[in-house]
């Protein structure tokens, strides 16, 4: 396999904030060109033999794939896990442990909401909860949408449930070194999630790769939904630097909210060893 296929690394099904099945997932893909493809949902692989099923009856490639949730510098960083084995039972322990305080969470967050007028918002997200354990600021986006709070979920995120605005409230989610190692010891790889969105400082971001890279982890999303044209290349040019594989993915939610359609991508750069390269003897 080369950097020129059409590989979609990243998204989400209604197992975790997602609005598609994986199966309805795994269709959208093929009908996009698709060739290899991982569903990706937070801190959940509870849709990885689904999907796997799925992309085999389209005629796909397939990467078991999971999205975790890591606090790092007061910032909560997400690791995507590729390749592993989903029936490891650490792996699957680690991720119910940091799925556990999202209920929690979500009644403090809706109780914020009340103070500022918007009640009945933990009942109301619920609505679009497909797993209850993963209950997260979108599917509240999603209700203040429906409620006509606002007229679309980026809307929600200008002025509500981000840092500093109501109902946000953080949660503590795992450490890099425990996401790294429980993707590592199923099998897989660790690869570091749109870097873009962090907006750490140079120092910052630099102490991410390195503990990234000291722990054992291997690549990093140079092409996806959430980066620019510009960050492709300050990416790959980092991807080069820390000696890191290079990943691709549309961090597809739904049909209505998301940017990036699955397989809509540009190609990865030639210049970068692709993580499918690294995980051949992983690939479905």
């Amino acid at each position: 396999m080369t950097s020129i296929i059409n590989a979609d690394l990243h998204c989400h099904s209604v197992v975790s904030d997602g609005t598609l099945t994986p199966e309805e997932l795994a269709a959208r893909a093929k009908g996009n060109g698709v060739e290899l493809w991982a569903l990706t949902d937070h801190d959940e692989i509870g849709g990885q033999h689904r999907a796997a099923a799925a992309a085999k009856a389209q005629g796909m490639r397939y990467l078991t794939g999971t999205e975790i949730s890591v606090s790092f510098i007061g910032t909560t960083v997400h690791i995507v896990g590729l390749g592993f084995d989903p029936d490891n039972e650490a792996l699957k322990q680690g991720l119910r442990k940091t799925r556990g305080g999202r209920s929690e969470r979500a009644r403090e967050m809706s109780n914020d909401l009340a103070k500022v007028g918007i009640p009945g918002a933990y009942e109301g997200a619920l609505k679009f909860v497909g797993n209850p354990e993963l209950i997260s600021r979108t599917h509240f986006a999603r209700y203040l949408v429906e409620a006509g709070v606002c007229k679309e979920t980026n809307e929600v995120f200008r002025k509500y449930l981000t840092e500093g605005k109501p109902g946000f409230v953080e949660h503590k989610w795992a450490t890099l070194r425990d996401a790294v190692t429980w993707i590592k010891d199923a099998g897989g790889m660790a690869v570091i999630a749109h870097p873009a969105r962090y907006k750490f400082s140079a120092n910052e971001e630099y102490a991410l790769f390195s503990e990234f890279k000291n722990l054992g982890g291997q690549g990093v999303e140079v092409v996806t939904g959430s980066h620019t044209a510009a960050e492709y290349v300050t990416y790959a040019d980092t991807a080069k630097e820390f000696g890191l594989a290079a990943s691709r993915g549309s961090d597809f939610h739904s049909p209505s909210e998301s940017h990036t359609d699955l397989g809509t991508l540009p190609y990865l750069p030639g210049e970068l060893t692709p993580v499918w390269e690294l995980l051949a003897d992983r690939t479905q």
